[in-house]
């Protein structure tokens, strides 16, 4: 597939934009400024660019416990994504959601989602509505490697496959479930196996190459919207940072310091710049401007969080469900 310079210029900038913005909220966290949990993206951003570069804005996604990524791939506004990770009433759940639980129904944003495969379902709900009301539009789930083995997991698959829904399943397999290792949950290498199970395409790339994902995540949702039903695509990768911020030693517990310096070297960002710089279609000059406008961004939105009110009390109880 030839992607357009354009795109790819586009694909650099997001990634670039997580990257920022998860190393603030990881700063800012570290010196509590930032209540509740943080689970950064750090070392994942080429899934969650090259998987929404292909999507339209009436399109749904439903995100996970680190879903920053996911909401800023989809458009979200770095104004109300940093100011609902302070708690304040200009984020986008009015405060009260947190870094897990970022939503913008009109973005298609269903929702980040702190349950382990919480969103699985609703990506199909979604995907149910999208047939039955709105021909040509899509669903993306983002999960992870654990989550794989929910009960969510294969009665998502299942319906979806059985009612041809246009729902693309994204496994972020980053190797670990909290700390238990793939290896240790699995006896399998390749989740994207499983999709035979359900009679629909199983495809396996590799997460930190945002060209690769870009490629095979635009043809299943190419498939998706023409009616072709769902795909299960697996986009191997690594988290650098711990399962959470706080985790002890960054998880060193349990996975070694070589392990996590070898898959930094894979770094999605490096890899692209390298490949921008060969083709020519960026220079470097070009790319530390990128980086600069997007620092600028971020600070902003931590300006605009912080000089914002926190909810009133009066308004504790509205907007609760549950």
């Amino acid at each position: 597939m030839e992607i357009p310079t354009e795109s790819v210029r586009e694909l650099y900038r997001t990634m670039v934009v997580i990257r920022a913005f998860e190393e603030k909220v990881q700063d800012l966290y570290a010196r509590g400024h930032i209540p509740g949990l943080a689970h950064l993206y750090i070392g994942e951003e080429a899934v969650a660019a090259g998987v929404c570069a292909s999507l339209e804005p009436k399109d749904y996604i439903t995100s996970t416990h680190r879903g920053h990524g996911h909401v800023i791939a989809k458009g979200a506004d770095l104004n109300p994504m940093m100011a609902e990770l302070y708690g304040k009433a200009t984020g986008y759940c009015k405060g009260k959601g947190g870094s897990m639980h970022i939503a913008d129904v009109d973005l298609g944003i269903l929702g980040a989602n702190g349950i382990a495969g919480g969103g699985l379902p609703i990506a199909v709900g979604a995907g149910l509505s999208c047939k039955l009301k709105h021909p040509g539009q899509v669903a993306v789930c983002f999960f992870g490697d654990a989550s794989s083995n929910n009960g969510t997991f294969h009665e998502s698959m299942n319906f979806a496959a059985v009612h041809r829904l246009p729902v693309i399943f994204v496994c972020e397999n980053n190797g670990y479930g909290i700390s238990v290792s793939q290896a240790q949950h699995q006896v399998i290498q390749d989740i994207a196996i499983r999709a035979a199970a359900y009679g629909m395409p199983g495809v396996t790339v590799d997460g930190n190459d945002v060209l690769a994902v870009y490629e095979a995540a635009a043809q299943a949702i190419e498939q998706a919207r023409d009616g072709g039903g769902p795909t299960l695509l697996e986009c191997k990768t690594y988290r650098w940072r711990g399962h959470h911020e706080g985790d002890p030693n960054q998880g060193a517990r349990y996975r070694t310091k070589e392990e996590i310096e070898q898959w930094q070297k894979k770094c999605p960002i490096s890899r692209l710049e390298k490949h921008l710089t060969k083709t020519k279609t960026m220079s470097k000059k070009q790319m530390q401007g990128i980086w600069d406008d997007v620092e600028k961004e971020v600070d902003d939105s931590i300006a605009f969080a912080e000089e914002s009110p926190f909810p009133p009390l009066s308004e504790i109880q509205q907007d609760v469900f549950a």
